[in-house]
This record gives C-alpha cells, sequence and structure tokens, in this order.
C-alpha cells in the first residue's frame, strides 16, 4: 500500500516532514507557505488516493490563498497533535 494510499500513514509522513523542518529551524510562516505550495501542486498532480484526501483536495481546489493557509495551519497542527499522541 502506497503513501498517500492510507491517511495514517500520510499524516505519520507529514508529521515527521514538519518535524524535521522544525528541527533545522524553519519558522512556522516558512512552514506553511511550503504547505501551501505543496497543497497547491498535489490538488494540480496528484489523484486522492482515499476519501480524506479527496475532501481536501476539493477544498483546496475552491479556497482562497488566505484559506489555503489557513487549512495548512489546521493541517500542520492535526500532524503535530498525532506525532505527540
Amino acid at each position: 500500500m502506497g503513501l498517500l494510499e492510507n491517511w495514517d500513514r500520510w499524516t505519520s509522513f507529514l508529521g515527521q516532514q514538519v518535524d524535521n523542518a522544525e528541527n533545522t529551524g524553519m519558522s512556522k510562516k516558512v512552514i506553511e507557505a511550503t504547505a501551501v505550495q505543496i497543497g497547491d501542486y498535489l490538488q494540480k498532480n496528484v489523484d486522492p488516493k482515499n476519501e480524506q484526501e479527496r475532501v481536501l483536495s476539493d477544498l483546496w481546489g475552491v479556497a482562497n490563498n488566505d484559506e489555503k493557509h489557513a487549512m495548512a495551519s489546521c493541517i500542520i497542527k492535526l500532524v503535530n497533535n498525532r506525532r505527540v499522541q
């Protein structure tokens, strides 16, 4: 099963990447901006592999820039919270 096909594996992977970025001294603002860029790429180029990714892709597709930043911030919080538990 691929990384994108399982929500738990995907969020775990994202959490590790956020952790790596924080450990290298990347600011939250830069991490969020990078998450927006990645979200734009994924929404345009990658077919969602599960229901959760489909919802995110659909929401991302209709969001304006401020809303994308808000979603990116929420996703970062989600993966950070999962990492702590």
